[in-house]
């Protein structure tokens, strides 16, 4: 396995921050400056990894903002298919960011994944696990299907702490990226 990228230059991800603009209008710049945020990347809105970290956001939705965080979305897609997932979980209302050219993907470091991190065995269980058995579906994939999802800690423009995903199977704690205890987190 190819080693995980190294975290880009400040300056670079706050220009690339401050082009990035949320559904409102507002910049990750502006909304990290007066807050953390956790931004979450996510996979093609057919994917049902993808519906599995909305599930767990919205699980965790309460214990993230209750630290004071702002989560904030990042997705390929068009806005009017994602919106309807967010309702299905009840997560209307939060951040958006649109990068069908991934910009910020590649910016985060985040790859396109290799035949075995995206249809590997791991994979494919978990999937038809989560697609059937928990009922998140699966849809067709209306972006790019190949890109591996991650999160991120910002603070005023620096990533405090990241995640970036090895297999489009893996699942992070995302309440436990916003704390101390930082375990599964990846460099």
């Amino acid at each position: 396995m190819d080693p995980q990228p190294s975290t880009p230059d400040r300056s670079i991800v706050s220009q690339i921050l401050e082009r990035s603009l949320t559904q409102s209008g507002k910049s990750i710049v502006e909304l990290s400056e007066s807050g953390r945020v956790l931004l979450v990347f996510l996979r093609h809105a057919g994917c049902s990894f993808c519906r599995e970290t909305l599930a767990d956001i919205a699980a965790a939705r309460t214990a993230i903002e209750g630290r004071g965080l702002r989560i904030v979305l990042v997705h390929m897609g068009q806005a009017p298919e994602l919106n309807k997932l967010l309702a299905k979980y009840q997560l209307s209302g939060l951040d958006l960011i649109s990068d069908p050219d991934r910009r910020l993907y590649d910016v985060f470091g985040l790859k396109r994944g290799t035949f075995r991190q995206l249809l590997g065995w791991k994979v494919l269980w978990r999937g038809v696990f989560g697609g059937v058995v928990l009922r998140h579906g699966i849809g067709p994939a209306r972006a790019d299907a190949s890109q591996l999802p991650g999160a991120f800690l910002i603070d005023r423009c620096a990533i405090v702490r990241r995640f970036r995903h090895r297999s489009a199977a893996d699942r992070p704690d995302y309440v436990s990226l916003t704390t101390s205890d930082a375990k599964g987190l990846t460099s």
